[in-house]
């Protein structure tokens, strides 16, 4: 059965990868690689794995392209739906990490070949928009969403942390409301985390217990009026904190005074008003054995 792999285009010059797949066509793996060039080419490729009745599609790139390929096969009818590999080539890779793909390429080729394809959720916003991972807003999303490219390119994950330290000074809270199954909220959020998966922003463990399988969605609020003071007490004594709110529910639905922005798996949406609601079992996906993301 075939095996198309979704190679986000910053990646395509990477030789790791090619020698990996070229190792696995001379032992007889029907492998398909296909390049996206801009966003909308997942589909077109996932159509074409379709009509050659792939069994599996694998996200090669970041955390966005994993949200691009997940999307697109969400939408899918149940009964000609591929499963979901992913190999992790971004700057971040927070949900490859957080579920225990490994770094390594031929590892984790090998992994979203043949490892044993598992449901699980997937996260609809206002009805236009999804995430597998992570929804943040605040500092974080400001910090991610505004780090440079080049800045991203040369120093990976540690240059959301940099980026933060530059920009600091100028960062304020959103004043918002937070509701869900039997939790309401309002108040100055610094950061919030709304969670199927567990970190984003290059390793920050937004929401420490979630998980991607439960039909649940968790949410952590750090509050706050005053930035650095309210997130050294978050750091440093986050079981006491009083800037640390935790909620789980499988919807949640969030207000604003006035516009700010969510990253969705490293995708802005930005508007006043954000509803997110956890479809279950949306799509299978090829895990380790003892991912510590499965209930």
């Amino acid at each position: 059965m075939a095996v198309f792999i979704v190679l986000n285009g910053k990646s395509a010059g990477n030789d790791a990868l090619r020698d990996a797949v070229n190792a696995l066509r001379q032992n007889g793996v029907d492998i398909q690689v296909r390049v996206t060039w801009e966003h909308g080419d997942a589909r077109r490729i996932i159509s074409e794995a379709i009509a050659a009745q792939a069994g599996t599609v694998i996200a090669a790139g970041g955390d966005g392209t994993i949200n691009e390929v997940a999307t697109v096969l969400a939408s899918l009818d149940k009964s000609s739906r591929p499963a979901l590999g992913i190999i992790p080539l971004g700057t971040a890779n927070d949900f490859a990490t957080s579920v225990g793909i490994p770094q390594d390429i031929d590892k984790a080729l090998l992994l979203a070949i043949g490892a044993h394809s598992v449901p699980v959720d997937l996260v609809k916003v206002n009805d236009s928009a999804c995430f597998i991972n992570m929804a943040s807003g605040g500092f974080g999303t400001k910090i991610t969403t505004e780090t440079p490219e080049k800045l991203k390119s040369a120093l990976g994950g540690i240059s959301y942390f940099i980026h933060g330290l530059l920009r600091i000074d100028t960062l304020k809270p959103d004043r918002c409301r937070i509701r869900g199954e039997n939790f309401q909220w309002a108040g100055e959020a610094l950061v919030i985390g709304i969670g199927n998966g567990r970190q984003a922003g290059g390793g920050q463990q937004l929401c420490p217990v979630a998980e991607i399988n439960d039909g649940l969605l968790d949410v952590r609020i750090f509050t706050g009026e005053e930035l650095i003071p309210a997130l050294l007490s978050a750091i440093t004594r986050q079981e006491e904190s009083p800037n640390i709110i935790d909620a789980r529910s499988a919807w949640f639905e969030v207000d604003a005074d006035t516009e700010m922005t969510f990253n969705l798996d490293g995708e802005p949406l930005t508007g006043t008003h954000f509803r997110l609601e956890v479809e279950p079992g949306a799509i299978e996906c090829r895990l380790p054995p003892g991912c510590p993301l499965l209930r």
